[in-house]
């Protein structure tokens, strides 16, 4: 944790909805006025597209079935942690961009499932983390501990595997049957190396559909924010003004004495009510340090 140059991460698995929590934090961002050097999880992959698919035969060979990007030996976590470290220090750092698609391609002109040149970063205010590995504590990198501000996003199970399925056959191109074999091959790193995260994180949004998802692999349809409720969490509710966030989010209640729940088309509400205090809290203790 830096005073002087703060590092927020966010994480949750593939098809979580991150990147949807990613646009909040930037709006907050540019409202506020604030610089943010912003880390992709996927660029801290070690393999590219190509060589990854070579990685996982060769496991699979070796009897292995289950190695997947989730798998920290399949992640540069160590460069990741030293990023981290330097960006505590000195507010400088490195990251490269992981190229998904076409379009990313148009955009800086390297090819899909390949990595861009490492950069460096811009001067920035603070630097801002989105992906998989965020809060990941090993017994040999501790991620976790160097983070300001720790959030996790958590849609419970058979939502976030409707969200996963929705978005590969889309912009993928993938068969529900594909998804579904990557969702098996990922589960043991998942129970290991992400569920264990959202024990690390100050505060976690959960949806929670209120419509049947029991077979998320014959759903035809998202649940809509409508559709759904968000439980969110507070490591430590001290300091949290409940009866605010209460008047102020129609429809909320607690459920727990650490716990809020709000209906899930208010998430942009909650985080920007909940989470821009915290950031300006970064900021002014920054300021103060320097």
């Amino acid at each position: 944790m830096s005073a002087k140059h703060p590092i927020i991460t966010i994480t949750g698995s593939s098809g979580a909805g991150t990147t949807s929590v990613k646009r909040i934090f930037e709006l907050i961002f540019r409202r506020e006025n604030i610089d943010a050097a912003f880390i992709e999880g996927d660029a801290f992959h070690r393999y590219d597209r190509a060589t990854m698919k070579v990685k996982v035969a060769e496991q699979e060979k070796a009897g292995n079935p289950n190695f997947t990007h989730f798998h920290a030996e399949a992640n540069e976590l160590a460069i990741l942690e030293e990023v981290f470290e330097e960006y505590g220090r000195r507010g400088t750092g490195k990251t490269r961009t992981y190229i998904h698609d076409e379009d990313e391609e148009k955009q800086y002109g390297t090819p899909p499932g390949q990595f861009t040149e490492w950069r460096e970063f811009p001067p920035s205010d603070l630097l801002f983390y989105e992906g998989l590995h965020g809060c990941v504590v090993t017994d040999k990198i501790d991620l976790a501990r160097h983070a300001d501000l720790r959030i996790g996003v958590v849609p419970v199970i058979n939502l976030e595997w409707i969200q996963k399925i929705h978005r590969d056959r889309a912009t993928r191109g993938y068969s529900t049957e594909a998804v579904m074999d990557v969702i098996l091959r990922r589960m043991p790193d998942y129970v290991r190396y992400i569920v264990p995260q959202f024990s690390q994180t100050a505060i976690n949004f959960q949806r929670v559909p209120i419509v049947d998802t029991s077979n998320p692999f014959i759903a035809r349809w998202i649940p809509t924010p409508d559709e759904s409720m968000l439980v969110i969490r507070f490591a430590n509710p001290r300091g949290i003004d409940f009866p605010y966030l209460l008047s102020m989010i129609h429809d909320s209640f607690m459920s727990r004495p650490n716990s809020i729940v709000v209906p899930g088309n208010k998430l942009d509400l909650a985080m920007q009510l909940i989470l821009t205090p915290l950031i300006l809290q970064l900021i002014e203790r920054k300021n103060r340090v320097s």
